[in-house]
């Protein structure tokens, strides 16, 4: 037996005598981690063609070591910050804060470093204060200093000569900064191949060879389709290596390799809406010793670095996120009259394209739960759920809906994509709606209407508009009380014909096993609620839910959960949010 091999099952051994020691009532259950053929497992990558790649582990430490671990810049950080050296980092993601020790910012600022001895918290300064802020949330930029764009700042008595070396100069600085980006992202892309080979190789490969710990079902929700991000990147790593000048970095094209795969790019966002339940999923576990001694077993196996597994599930979704501001800082040191100029360009927004549709997708999927919640909350629900066609919703309110007959009835509507909801508040507890009917918005068109009397109802309106079905001309007449009202829902239905065009040209889809998801955890915790609940002797409706329409498009969450991208990662906790505080409250007639 090798050495290695022989420290490999030392390591195994320490392993599953302390899992034995410190799990005793789950003593029975013991495990080992050996290869397929009973050997110690080759931790070199291995492409398409089953050929080996040239760079091995030790290497890219060699190579790169400040990128091996994510977060783990701060180790160097402080020693370059007490010799002087000005540190920048650039933001990940939206940080929004309430907290006044908090340092706030926008995705792509520049934050100054002052301290990093804490991995998960820095101290940094930005243009308006100087506070804490998330590590996880920035990236070191990989040029400190700013080159000039121009020779202004040479004084006038200077000879010609001495301009045209400055400016040569600049020349040169400018193809070493880009030099650098180049490196950077060929260097990040390794390491990252590393992460994904170790996670499908140690972790993966391993759990599945122990059908007594793991289900099918839990191997599915705590690694999602990791597996086909691997293959996807070992291909964009081939590509990408292709257009790598090794003699003169500077000079590489790598954007028509973005280009050419990002359509594949768009494999993360399954990953990601995924990333919440994982977490999930592997907290649960890991409340036993005999889970957190297998992952480490695993780690120590594959000779992984030092970071536990939920570090390496979160490499995806650091990954996708730091695309768009690489191609950033890459187009910024290539000039217009470089060669891959506009395919960087073209690069640069089409990876910030991905990034934004799998934010938006993460923030529907958000969104359904809400609807779900609301629904089960709604008296005599009639005909298909809201969640068949829709997946937001846009504005609510009450409004008067005029019969032909020049009846008027008082209604609460739900404008959600492709549909309108109203339903009747019940007379003695306002907090429950009742279902009455829904229109097909997809059929409709809207027509203001001026104050005074109607020629269609025959009757007098104020603060009124028309919805109006194209094939039927059958004519819904609605009433508000305030012409601000009025106004605010003709926008509104507006805005719902422009999201459901952007949401077909983006390809925005929620899957259906995901809205039935949604349904079934909202009605499971509805009966859980309402078991044994009573209402003067009879059993009592469920309360109606406040559902808030979601006015913004952009990324965002609420602003008191640390904004990386919408994803609800281990960050530290906060107080709740006051915007969803009343999102399960009552009225006073609550008993």
């Amino acid at each position: 037996m090798t050495t290695k091999a022989i420290s490999q099952q030392f390591l195994l051994h320490c392993c599953l005598s302390l899992n034995h020691k410190n799990d005793e009532a789950n003593s029975c259950c013991t495990f080992v981690l050996v290869a397929a053929d009973g050997g110690t497992e080759s931790s070199a990558l291995v492409d398409d063609n089953g050929s080996e790649e040239d760079y091995s582990y030790e290497e890219l430490c060699q190579a790169a070591p400040r990128y091996l671990q994510p977060g783990g810049e701060q180790l160097a950080i402080n020693e370059l910050i007490s010799d002087g050296t000005i540190v920048y980092a650039e933001a990940l993601w939206d940080h929004v804060t309430m907290d006044d020790q908090e340092l706030g910012f926008k995705a792509g600022d520049v934050i100054r470093v002052l301290e990093a001895s804490n991995k998960d918290w820095w101290w940094g300064r930005n243009e308006d204060k100087e506070a804490w802020f998330p590590a996880s949330f920035v990236r070191l930029r990989v040029n400190q200093e700013e080159v000039p764009e121009n020779g202004s700042n040479i004084q006038d008595e200077e000879q010609d000569s001495d301009i045209s070396k400055h400016r040569q100069k600049i020349a040169e600085n400018r193809d070493q900064m880009r030099t650098n980006v180049i490196q950077e992202i060929m260097k990040t892309e390794r390491v990252y191949i590393k992460h994904l080979k170790d996670i499908c190789e140690g972790y993966i490969r391993q759990c599945r060879k122990h059908t007594g710990m793991f289900t099918t079902a839990q191997l599915s929700t705590i690694f999602g389709n990791i597996e086909d991000i691997y293959k996807f990147q070992r291909k964009f790593l081939k590509d990408l290596e292709k257009q790598y000048n090794k003699e003169e970095p500077h000079l590489s094209e790598i954007g028509s390799c973005f280009l050419q795969h990002q359509e594949g790019f768009a494999i993360y966002s399954e990953y990601c809406n995924n990333h919440p339940s994982a977490c999930i999923e592997l907290s649960k576990l890991m409340k036993q010793g005999k889970y957190r001694h297998f992952f480490e077993a695993c780690r120590l196996l594959q000779q992984m670095i030092d970071i536990a597994i939920d570090g390496f599930l979160l490499t995806p979704v650091q990954k996708i996120c730091k695309y768009p501001l690489q191609l950033a800082e890459l187009l910024k040191y290539t000039t217009q009259e470089h060669s891959d100029y506009s395919n960087i360009k073209a690069a640069y927004e089409a990876m910030k394209n991905v990034a934004c549709l799998i934010n938006e997708r993460k923030r529907r999927l958000e969104s359904i739960d809400k609807i779900a919640r609301w629904q089960v909350s709604i008296v005599d629900w009639e005909g298909p759920d809201v969640l068949a066609r829709s997946s937001e919703l846009i504005h609510s309110g009450e409004l008067t809906k005029i019969s032909k007959q020049g009846k008027s009835q008082q209604r609460t509507f739900f404008l959600f994509d492709h549909q309108l909801v109203f339903c009747k508040k019940d007379l003695l507890r306002r907090d429950i709606l009742y279902y009455k009917d829904r229109i097909d918005m997809d059929e409709m068109e809207i027509v203001d209407t001026e104050d005074g009397k109607d020629k269609d109802f025959n009757i007098n309106v104020k603060n009124a508009f028309k919805i109006i079905n194209r094939t039927t001309e059958e004519i819904h007449l609605f009433c508000a009380k305030k012409q601000e009202d009025k106004k605010r829902w003709m926008e509104a239905c507006e805005s719902e014909r422009r999201r459901v065009r952007e949401d077909k040209e983006m390809g925005m889809e929620i899957s259906e096993n995901q809205k039935k998801q949604a349904m079934q955890n909202a009605r499971k915790s509805r009966q859980g609620k309402m078991k044994g609940v009573s209402y003067n002797g009879c059993p009592m409706p469920p309360p109606h839910q406040t559902l808030h329409p979601l006015h913004q498009r952009h990324i965002t969450v609420p602003t008191s959960i640390p904004q990386q991208q919408v994803f609800a990662l281990a960050e530290p906790k906060r107080k709740p949010s006051l915007f969803w505080h009343t999102f399960n409250k009552l009225t006073p007639f609550k008993k």
